[in-house]
């Protein structure tokens, strides 16, 4: 029995090489080439040899019959590997069985169609935005449903351009027609309408009667009138020397004004102490800033309206783990119009507004403000003549006149202080 030995080789290294001398490992992108002998290899090189990055940029091409392929070391389409680790190929010398270790450089060989031009020779649009080009490479390797979804955002779309000429040509239309400053006066007007409007009585604008515009029972269910008994009779059951104090006081002038002048009629003189209690509600209410749930305690207000004005008056907040009652500027804003729309009920469709803005410490101007939006006509008494002049009283009175009136609103613009 004998035994073969296998051959041994010893390697041998090839000193220092340059980049010329570095071996080539093709691969082929579209597979293996059976007939790799047919192939004819061609290696360019650049030609600016001073250039330290060009200097090594190399172009490989192999040419068949049938086709030709080209694998380059620099851009696109070359090996990133080349970077990352170098790759070395032994070459054995079977007579005196040594191998010689070469460096290698590897060449992805891509085929070139004749009459193709490839990418790298199509200078890129730096104008296209990220949008296009998504779109773009959606349209040449998108699914059907990406393709179908950019189709049907290209046909809805109108081009921005188009766009904002008929807007500018639109706009500029309007502004001639009307003017800047009165398009600036109907947005403003518009805003402070849509505002108040939201804090409003119900309103029946086209109501025959004066007093069906704000109905009553809006403002106090018969329920929420049955709870106010006690309270209307504490109310008629104020002394002179008490009315006199509050008034002295300058608390709820507004009330004490109607509760001086009590109807004798028994039922007329309980309903307007009731709404009397009530409005001094409101009114304590539209000084509070935070409103705890001993609101109205002291007063004896029935539980059924505490929670009417809770509910109807103010906002919760979360502040410090719990819920808070708060009455805010919009509902401060809310009360002076149902304060209005009550004291139109206890003065036969007429209101002192400077009375009322003194009682809930808001300005005249914001009370105003609010009738005009209740579309009340706004009277102030003629002056007297002579000594008559002194004890003349100054207040602006609100009445409700059918058809209701439509005010033009105006904002008053201030004047700007010259700084010198």
């Amino acid at each position: 029995m004998t035994t073969v030995m296998a051959a041994s080789c010893s390697f041998v290294c090839c000193g220092e090489e340059k980049e010329a001398d570095k071996a080539v490992v093709v691969r082929f992108s579209n597979g293996s080439v059976q007939n790799a002998d047919k192939l004819d290899f061609s290696m360019f090189k650049n030609t600016e040899e001073s250039n330290p990055r060009k200097k090594t940029r190399r172009i490989l091409v192999a040419e068949s019959d049938r086709l030709s392929y080209v694998g380059q070391n620099f851009g696109v389409g070359s090996m990133k590997c080349n970077n990352l680790c170098k790759y070395y190929v032994g070459v054995l010398n079977k007579q005196t069985m040594t191998m010689e270790v070469h460096e290698a450089q590897l060449f992805n060989m891509q085929p070139v169609i004749p009459g193709e031009t490839t990418d790298s020779a199509k200078p890129q649009d730096t104008t296209q935005t990220y949008r296009e080009k998504v779109d773009l490479l959606i349209e040449a390797f998108g699914t059907n449903k990406q393709k179908r979804a950019l189709s049907s955002r290209r046909l809805n779309q109108v081009g921005s351009e188009t766009l904002q000429q008929a807007v500018a040509k639109a706009a500029n239309t309007v502004i001639g027609e009307k003017g800047l400053e009165a398009l600036q006066q109907e947005v403003a007007d518009a805003e402070s309408q849509g505002d108040l409007a939201l804090h409003l009585p119900p309103c029946n604008a086209n109501a025959d009667k004066r007093e069906d515009v704000y109905p009553f029972d809006e403002l106090l269910s018969p329920v929420e009138f049955g709870a106010l008994e006690q309270g209307g009779a504490k109310m008629a059951a104020l002394t002179p020397e008490e009315l006199k104090k509050m008034k002295d006081d300058g608390r709820c002038l507004s009330i004490v004004k109607h509760l001086e002048n009590l109807p004798t009629e028994s039922e007329s003189r309980d309903k307007m102490a009731r709404c009397a209690f009530y409005l001094s509600l409101l009114l304590k209410l539209a000084r509070e800033r935070n409103v705890t749930r001993k609101f109205g305690q002291e007063e004896g207000c029935p539980r059924i309206i505490q929670g009417k004005l809770f509910k109807t008056f103010t906002v919760e907040t979360f502040n410090n783990g719990r819920i808070q009652n708060m009455v805010s500027s919009s509902m401060r804003v809310k009360l002076a119009a149902y304060c209005l729309a009550l004291l139109l009920h206890m003065g036969n469709m007429t209101a002192d507004l400077t009375l009322l803005h003194r009682d809930l410490g808001i300005t005249e101007a914001r009370m105003t403000e609010v009738a005009k939006s209740m579309r009340l006509t706004l009277v102030k008494p003629a002056r007297g003549k002579g000594d008559n002049i002194e004890l003349q009283d100054d207040s602006r009175l609100a009445a409700l006149v059918l058809p209701l009136i439509k005010y033009d609103h105006f904002t008053e613009r201030r004047k700007r202080k010259k700084m010198h």
